[in-house]
Order: structure tokens, then sequence, then C-alpha cells
């Protein structure tokens, strides 16, 4: 069991981790995306969907579990790879050169840190109802939560939804460079194929940022009402 400690221990060790726990939070934000994006077929669409997910409480609460555990580890390994890194370069460069860095990789700290205060209000908002307690209150007709009217509450406010809009900037900002570089983490790279995974991570970042702005967006320009 020494070198599996070793590796834990290893850069190498802590980039696998952040891959690993980046690709199952990249796959939920997706799968989250595709859920609410049943606002725009209507109340009792997205009720429905809330309804039966909560129904299922194993796989509900098996996901957040899961999807809490892999945001720690991430948070966890990152921190590990910044100290590293300066532990590795104790003195900084007299001048810095960005002629490699891109915007995004240069910016995954600050996306970081605005994403987590992001996700800690989001749970706020959405989850627990704790910042809009009235919005969570609503039933339909049929007696479900009314996640459709609760959601339409909160975007009509502009500043919500212009702070969502924000956050899901930055977080294609950081998957942007985070998802391609997932890859090359996994020693996926290769030269034949290194063309097409770089663009992974900004094609997702668009299909995240487009989707995920759609719904502050409509709601608070009044196409879903």
């Amino acid at each position: 069991m020494s070198w599996v400690q070793n590796f834990a221990k290893s850069s190498i060790g802590a980039k696998v981790v952040m891959a690993l726990s980046g690709l199952v939070i990249v796959g939920f934000v997706l799968g989250h995306m595709l859920g609410n994006l049943q606002i725009f077929l209507g109340p009792d669409a997205l009720n429905s969907y809330a309804a039966n997910l909560h129904a299922l409480p194993l796989l509900l609460w098996g996901t957040r579990i899961v999807v809490g555990l892999a945001v720690l580890l991430h948070i966890a390994s990152g921190l590990r790879l910044v100290l590293m890194n300066q532990a590795a370069r104790p003195e900084k460069y007299a001048k810095k050169s960005y002629v490699r860095a891109s915007f995004a990789s240069r910016t995954m700290r600050l996306s970081a840190l605005v994403l987590l205060a992001f996700i800690v209000y989001h749970l706020l908002h959405f989850t627990l109802g704790v910042t809009n307690p009235a919005d969570k209150a609503h039933v339909d007709a049929l007696g479900r939560p009314d996640v459709y009217k609760m959601v339409i509450l909160g975007f009509s406010n502009p500043v919500i939804a212009i702070t969502y809009v924000i956050a899901m900037l930055l977080l294609g900002l950081h998957l942007s460079h985070g998802a391609s570089s997932m890859f090359q983490s996994l020693g996926l790279h290769h030269p034949k194929y290194n063309g097409f995974i770089d663009k992974i991570g900004p094609a997702l970042a668009g299909i995240i940022v487009v989707g995920n702005c759609s719904m502050p967006l409509a709601v608070l320009f009044g196409c879903i009402q």
C-alpha cells in the first residue's frame, strides 16, 4: 500500500484526483442543466421532474453525497497543488510571462473561489429555500412543490438573474481550461488527438453557459411567465 500512499501524496496523484472529481462535477452539471431546461416545456414538466426526483430519495441523496464529496476533493486537490507549486518555487519570478498561458488558466483560482460562493448561495436559494422562503412554499394544483413558480419568481429579480448569468460565465471560463486539462491529468493526451481534446473544454463550456444562462434570461425578458 506504500505506492498508493506515495501516489496520493504526489502532485500527479493530486492532479488525478482533481481530474476525476472534476469529471463527476461536470457530469452532474450537465444532468442538472438538462433537467432544469424542462422549464421551457411548462409547469407540469418541471414540477413532475422535481417530484419524481424527490420520490427517489436514495438516488437523490446518493447523487448529492457523491457530488458533495467530489467538490470537496476538487477543492482539496487544488489547494494541495497550489501549496506544492509554492513550495517548489519559494521565490516569485521577477517578471511573469503569460506567453502560453490562456486567460482561463490564469484565472482558475479566482473563478473557483467565486463559483464556490455561488454554489453556497444556489443551495440556500433554490434547494434549501433560506434566502427566499416564500418562493419555495408554493404548491401547484396537484399538491406538488411548484418549482416552476419558484424559479420564475427567483429569476424575475434582475439582481438574482444577472448574478446567475455572471456565475455561469465564470463556470464556462473555468471549464474551458479545466475540462481539456483533465484529459492530460489522466494521461489521455496523444499527439494524434490533442487538437480534438483541446476543443472539448471550450465546446463543453459553451453548451453549459448557453443552456444555464438561457433560463434566467428567458424569465428576465418575459419569454417565460
